[in-house]
């Protein structure tokens, strides 16, 4: 991919992230009014910081919509710091990093499950949603991981087989995973099958992605890769709670953590190619 089209894209995803933007401000209007007349659910989101933010804390759907709306504007607001940060400046990786923040624009998706208890429609829109969802969710970590591998070192000249490969990846756990359109938490997440096994495979990710990001450190002899690593750590710490929370204290923590570590991030990465 040359850079020109690097910078299409970029420009693209953010037109698309402020339509989504958009899309949730309209879709506020007829959501928010119900929200107080829903009933009680005793589902909630099995995240690891629960202790923390969920246990001594009710659930709130405002803090829900409000995640939601967080996560698209962050798109758009990590989109526009990709952009300009790196509008002259070819890195691999960024392209991976900028499909992971994009990913979190399609948190849209959950708010069918309030238009679904107001207009009632076909359930069947709630499972194609919840895969929509399903493979952003995926899409997004494994493009951070394939990131990882480009400042590791892969070859930069495979990158359309590298998208290949993470979309067919996604698909084939988004297609593959049962999903009860019927039960849902107060997170507003459609219950999927296999949950234990999805955390098995953030966890490796997570982990792999940590690894690479060190073994840049070593290859491109850069401590800067390491600070990047740190700014990982932070990110995906901050999307596992920002997606997974039902209360203001989740939404605030996720979504300062998520944004710090996406701004160290990319400011490390931009710092070490200004000099290659």
């Amino acid at each position: 991919m040359t850079l020109s089209e690097r910078n299409v894209f970029f420009k693209t995803g953010i037109i698309f992230c402020a339509i989504v933007i958009l899309l949730i401000l309209a879709v506020s209007f007829l959501t928010v009014p119900i929200y107080a007349e829903i009933e009680e659910n005793d589902l909630r989101p099995g995240y690891i910081f629960k202790i923390i933010t969920g246990r001594f804390l009710g659930n709130s759907y405002y803090a829900v919509h409000a995640s939601i709306a967080l996560a698209a504007i962050f798109s758009f607001a990590g989109m526009m710091l990709i952009h300009s940060y790196f509008e002259r400046t070819p890195t691999p990786e960024i392209l991976y990093i900028a499909f992971f923040i994009i990913s979190f624009s399609l948190e849209v998706c959950r708010l069918f499950i309030p238009l679904y208890l107001i207009f009632n429609f076909p359930s069947v829109y709630l499972r194609i949603t919840a895969r929509v969802l399903l493979f952003a969710r995926f899409f997004g970590i494994f493009s951070l991981f394939t990131a990882g591998l480009c400042a590791a070192g892969m070859n930069v000249q495979k990158t359309r087989n590298a998208v290949f490969i993470i979309i067919v990846a996604g698909l084939v756990i988004t297609l593959g995973v049962p999903i009860d359109v019927h039960s849902w938490n107060t997170g507003f997440n459609v219950i999927n099958g296999y949950s234990t096994t999805f955390r098995m495979i953030e966890l490796l990710v997570f982990i792999t992605t940590l690894t690479s990001f060190i073994i840049a450190a070593k290859v491109q002899d850069s401590k800067d890769y390491v600070y990047a690593a740190a700014g990982v750590i932070l990110a995906l710490i901050g999307r596992l709670i920002l997606l997974g929370t039902d209360n203001w204290m989740g939404a605030a923590q996720g979504i300062l953590l998520l944004s710090f570590g996406i701004w160290f991030l990319c400011s490390k990465v931009h710092k070490i190619h200004l000099w290659l």
